[in-house]
């Protein structure tokens, strides 16, 4: 009987979790990834179901010296933190840059733009002939890389080229894809957006 009262409680668990209730240390956003209606654009629903849980958004326990609105980067985990304070942040999944094209640093967003305009490096078309006819800029819509949103990353410096942004590509979350750029599903980045001041202090790690 009281094996079968413990494999009840286990079920009961499984469901609050896919459900996106409460779960240790804060609350998934499972249910948070359905089609949408943005800026006269029809995002299509995720099948969230086919990415990994521990990329879905959620809140997370996560102590840091780090003022609240900092965003931290962990580029071997592929989760990127949202510092809320009081010892929690908001946990995203997210694709970063593929071997040859990791970096780490500290640097600021100086920019935000929603659903931007994609203008491909001359390195990128250097590699890749195909992206000339871009060289001008591809205009927003749901098949640019940049997505729904992009946050313009600049240190000392200036404008280093990279970037925090939506992508249609919801099955690149979890992987290492891209130029150094830092993607997340279009849901994400809206949120992560909406969150975030011009002049946040990022950290890639």
């Amino acid at each position: 009987m009281r094996l079968k009262s413990l494999a009840i409680l286990a079920a009961l668990a499984l469901s609050t979790a896919v459900s996106g209730c409460s779960t240790i240390g804060g609350q998934f956003f499972t249910n948070n990834y359905g089609a949408m209606t943005d800026a006269g654009y029809q995002l299509p629903r995720i099948p969230i179901e086919k990415v990994p849980a521990r990329f879905h958004r959620q809140e997370v326990r996560y102590d840091s010296p780090e003022k609240p609105g900092t965003i931290i980067v962990d580029t071997q985990n592929k989760f990127l933190y949202f510092i809320e304070g009081d010892g929690l942040a908001m946990r995203y999944g997210i694709g970063v840059g593929r071997e040859g094209f990791e970096w780490h640093g500290t640097a600021h967003i100086a920019l935000k733009r929603e659903w931007p305009t994609w203008t491909p490096p001359s390195q990128m078309i250097k590699r890749q002939p195909e992206l000339a006819k871009f060289a001008g800029g591809m205009e927003p819509g749901l098949k640019n890389p940049l997505g729904a949103r992009a946050m313009y990353l600049f240190n000392k410096g200036g404008d280093m080229g990279y970037r925090l942004h939506g992508s249609p590509e919801w099955f690149s979350i979890g992987k290492a894809m891209s130029s150094g750029c830092i993607r997340l599903m279009n849901q994400d980045i809206i949120d992560l957006y909406d969150r975030t001041s011009v002049g946040a202090k990022v950290i890639v790690m």
